[in-house]
């Protein structure tokens, strides 16, 4: 299974480490973020992948280089999440594939996560990998109905329904990048255009491994101290 790793983020919250040093390679325990993703996706399996790039991406062309089962695509405007998806949709060649959010520092089951796909319920175009959060009012809480398939979406709200979040970490099938393409062409980001209008087609899978927004420097340090 393909996958594209968006990269291209100025990581603003976790500045001054980030003004000479894109987000996705700043270190985990001496392991830059972007080689932790890669490493544990090709031990489960996934490949090859797709690498957008924008801020400092000089640095992430020189991390990346040799690697034959990496491509990166350089964008000089910003995309944004749908937008970079759907510029890049025949990378994916009329086969489901992975779209993850780089920036966040995740040790799951990544076989599991394709195996759960691959058994989602048939009316569902995609599956959303969900993580429990310790701070629900600021993240996108999702709501589920008893299969699993995500109903409602609570985007840090004061009072969200539980604190199921949603880890920006996505299986799409073939269907869903095609009706994409087809009949929403125009949209940039993928969490606030695209999801909202696959409520009740969306499956979900939850990992009880760490996982962690790693944006600002208390979460950051948080990432370093864990076993």
């Amino acid at each position: 299974m393909k996958a594209l790793l968006l990269a291209a983020g100025f990581g603003t919250r976790l500045r001054p480490l980030t003004d000479r040093l894109p987000k996705c390679l700043v270190p985990i325990k001496g392991e830059p973020l972007l080689g932790i993703w890669l490493r544990r996706l090709r031990a489960a399996g996934v490949g090859p992948f797709l690498v957008n790039t924008h801020y400092l991406h000089e640095q992430v062309e020189a991390y990346l280089e040799g690697q034959p089962d990496t491509t990166l695509v350089y964008e000089e405007t910003l995309l944004g999440t749908a937008g970079t998806l759907l510029a890049n949709q025949a990378f994916f060649a009329g086969e489901d594939g992975m779209l993850i959010h780089a920036d966040n520092y995740c040790l799951a089951d990544m076989a599991a996560f394709v195996a759960a796909h691959r058994s989602r319920p048939a009316h569902c175009l995609m599956t959303m990998m969900l993580f429990r959060t310790e701070t629900p009012q600021s993240c996108g809480i999702v709501e589920l109905d008893q299969q699993g398939v995500v109903i409602g979406f609570h985007e840090k709200v004061a009072n969200p329904p539980g604190n199921l979040a949603n880890g920006a970490v996505y299986i799409l099938s073939a269907e869903l990048l095609a009706w994409l393409a087809r009949e929403h062409p125009e949209v940039s980001d993928f969490s606030t255009e695209v999801l909202h209008r696959l409520v009740g087609r969306i499956y979900t899978w939850e990992t009880r491994a760490t996982f962690l927004d790693i944006g600002t420097p208390a979460t950051y340090a948080l990432a370093n101290s864990l076993p």
